[in-house]
């Protein structure tokens, strides 16, 4: 049976350096971490991320900034708030939370960010940045940055020559984990919808990160023995076993068989997912130890 990887005591972990990085620079340098969150409309999925981050960045000691603006806000207005939060020396961080309602450029606003700031790692200079293995000065994707850690737990620091196969393409997760597994030089393939018989290419992984969205897709016969497997997905099923109506949450892995074959597994929730937001304050306090002249903490 699997190792259980867990996300949440690793991102305790990852939360306590940052406590400790934050006070000693406020000791060292007089600068307190700033973060500042802007939503735009009243998405409920949204509306909880954007409280969670809040809570956990004044929880952390930050200078902690939400901007809650209306569905209807327009595009101009958005990028004058972006530019004045650029502006402010109080400000590391800036995350201007995803979905916007549809009359507004989201690509626009993500590159009017400032890319000092974008604690996201979406600017087109950080995921360049990513993409050229210029990792000492790039802001990587949260959920990918702590995608690496929960590896590197269960394998240790050395994955050179490990075949590594990441299940999905996106810019926010498949193609920024897939480059930070290059960078820890292993044999990489991105695999996705079009891909010729995922199966046998998923048995070749040491590493398998599932990022496609489709509840349980990877079955347990897709896992080679030993292999670690990091489950980024987060679906929502019925679950009428819990009575009317009811729902519970799986990953795009099929845990209880995936579990059987690998050496070890993050499991959903409790797995990736809490690593996200320890790993947005972990790049706020290394955007004020930057702007500080200061030496960031290692995560």
């Amino acid at each position: 049976m699997a190792e259980i990887i867990s996300g949440k005591l690793i991102a305790e972990g990852v939360v306590a350096t940052v406590k400790r990085g934050a006070a000693e620079l406020l000791e060292a340098a007089g600068v307190t971490p700033g973060l500042a969150v802007v939503i735009v409309g009243e998405d409920p999925a949204s509306q909880v991320y954007v409280a969670s981050k809040s809570r956990m960045a004044k929880e952390c000691g930050f200078h902690s900034v939400q901007h809650t603006l209306a569905a209807g806000t327009g595009e101009d207005e958005l990028v004058a708030l972006v530019e004045k939060l650029n502006a402010d020396p109080a400000i590391h961080g800036i995350l201007v939370q995803l979905p916007l309602p549809a009359h507004i450029d989201s690509g626009r606003i993500i590159q009017t960010i400032s890319p000092e700031k974008d604690v996201d790692g979406f600017h087109f200079i950080n995921v360049g940045k990513l993409g050229t293995g210029e990792l000492g000065t790039a802001f990587v994707p949260c959920t990918p940055a702590g995608c690496m850690i929960l590896i590197e737990r269960a394998r240790g620091k050395d994955l050179s020559g490990l075949n590594a196969v990441v299940v999905g393409r996106s810019n926010i997760v498949g193609k920024p984990v897939a480059n930070l597994l290059l960078a820890a030089n292993c044999t990489v393939t991105i695999a996705h919808s079009r891909t010729r018989d995922l199966p046998a290419l998923a048995r070749t992984a040491d590493i398998l990160v599932a990022a496609v969205g489709r509840p349980e897709m990877v079955k347990g016969d897709w896992i080679k023995p030993g292999a670690t497997v990091i489950d980024v997905g987060v679906n929502r099923i019925p679950a009428p076993e819990r009575g009317e109506g009811k729902t519970r949450l799986v990953g795009d892995v099929a845990f209880r068989e995936a579990a059987e074959s690998a050496g070890a597994i993050t499991p959903v929730p409790g797995g990736v997912g809490p690593m996200t937001i320890a790993m947005l304050m972990a790049s706020t306090l290394v955007s004020a130890c930057r702007s500080a002249g200061r030496t960031p903490p290692q995560f």
